[in-house]
C-alpha cells in the first residue's frame, strides 16, 4: 500500500485538481439555470464593492501580523517596509509551485538583514498559524452547521487543532531554528549574519490572535458576498463562518490548484448547498474568487506604487 501511494504521490495534486474541477462543472451543470437567474441589485454592488475593501484590509492586515511573527523572533522590523513586501508577493501564490510568495518574502527579509533561517522559519510559521485560526473559528460556529455537527468531525478538528498547536511551541520553533541554521551552514559560510540564532521565548499568542482577525476578516468578505446575493439572517452567520473557515483551511493545506483554487470551492459548496440555495452559493463563490484575486492584485498594485513614491522623493 506504501508503494502505490508512494508512486502516485507525484500525481496527487493532478487528481485533486481533476477531482474538483469535475464536481465544480457537475455542479454548475446541475444549477446553471438557478445561477442564471441570479440578479444583483443596486445594493447588492454596494455590497460587494465593500466585501472587495474588507477583502483587500484583510491582506493588509495580515501582512501586519507578518510582523508580528517576526518580531516574536527579537527581530527589528520596518514595518511598512514588510507590509510593502508582503503585499508584492500575495499574488505570486497563484503561480505553479505555490511557493513563490514564500521565496521572495525570505529574499526581502534576508535583504533587509534578517537571518535566513529566521525568514525561513516565519513564513513556515504563518501558515500553521493561520490554519489554527481557522480551525478556531469553525469550532466556534460548528455547532450551528448542520452538515458539521457529527461529533467525529469535531473531534478530528480539535485533534489537528492541538497538533498545530503544539507544532508552534516555542520548543519546537526554536529546534526547527536550530535544525535550519545547521542544515545552511553546512553548505555555506559566507554570511556569517546568518550564524546569529534568536530564540523565540514566549507562545505566538499575539501573531496567532493577529490571524484570527485575518480569516475573521476574509470570512466577513465572503459572507457580505453572499449578502449581495440573496438575504441572510442573522442565525445563518454562525454557520457562514464555520463553513467558510473550512473550506478556506482545506484549500491552504491540501494541495491542489495554486492559491487553493478548486479545494476552496468544492468544500464550500458541498458544506453549503444543504442550507442555501445552490445557485446562490456558486455565484457567490466565484464571485468571492473574484473579489479575492482582485484585493490582492490591488494591494500589490497600491505596494508598488506607495514604493515608487517612496523611492522618487
Amino acid at each position: 500500500m506504501q508503494h502505490i501511494l508512494s508512486r502516485l504521490k507525484p500525481y496527487l495534486r493532478w487528481i485533486i485538481l481533476g477531482g474538483t474541477l469535475f464536481f465544480l462543472i457537475t455542479a454548475f451543470k446541475n444549477n446553471w439555470q438557478e445561477v442564471a437567474a441570479i440578479r444583483i441589485a443596486t445594493l447588492g454592488w454596494l455590497t460587494l464593492a465593500i466585501a472587495l475593501c474588507v477583502t483587500l484590509l484583510a491582506h493588509i492586515w495580515s501582512g501586519w501580523v507578518w510582523t508580528w511573527i517576526l518580531e516574536e523572533f527579537n527581530q527589528t522590523v520596518n514595518i511598512p517596509q514588510f507590509v510593502r513586501v508582503y503585499l508584492q508577493t500575495n499574488i505570486a501564490k497563484y503561480l505553479p509551485g505555490n511557493v513563490w510568495h514564500y521565496y521572495g518574502r525570505i529574499s526581502a527579509a534576508k535583504t533587509a538583514g534578517i537571518p535566513t533561517s529566521i525568514a525561513a522559519l516565519s513564513v513556515l510559521l504563518e501558515p500553521l498559524l493561520m490554519a489554527a485560526a481557522a480551525i478556531l473559528l469553525a469550532l466556534l460556529g460548528i455547532q450551528s452547521a448542520i452538515a458539521l455537527t457529527q461529533s467525529y468531525i469535531q473531534l478530528l478538528l480539535f485533534f489537528v487543532l492541538a497538533r498545530v498547536l503544539l507544532a508552534i511551541h516555542p520548543h519546537l520553533l526554536n529546534l526547527a531554528m536550530r535544525l535550519l541554521s545547521r542544515m545552511k551552514f553546512k553548505s555555506t559560510t559566507t554570511n556569517t549574519s546568518d550564524r546569529v540564532l534568536c530564540q523565540i521565548k514566549r507562545y505566538p499568542w499575539r501573531p496567532l490572535l493577529g490571524e484570527l482577525g485575518f480569516v475573521g476578516l476574509r470570512g466577513t468578505g465572503f459572507l457580505l458576498t453572499l449578502l449581495a446575493i440573496i438575504p441572510l439572517s442573522i442565525e445563518r452567520i454562525p454557520l457562514l463562518f464555520a463553513a467558510f473557515s473550512l473550506a478556506w483551511v482545506l484549500g491552504l493545506v491540501i494541495p491542489g490548484a495554486p492559491g487553493g483554487l478548486g479545494v476552496f470551492e468544492v468544500t464550500a459548496i458541498a458544506l453549503l448547498q444543504n442550507s442555501f440555495s445552490v445557485g446562490a452559493v456558486i455565484s457567490a463563490i466565484a464571485l468571492y474568487r473574484f473579489i479575492s484575486i482582485t484585493a490582492e492584485a490591488t494591494g500589490a498594485g497600491l505596494a508598488w506604487l506607495n514604493e515608487r513614491l517612496i523611492v522618487s522623493n
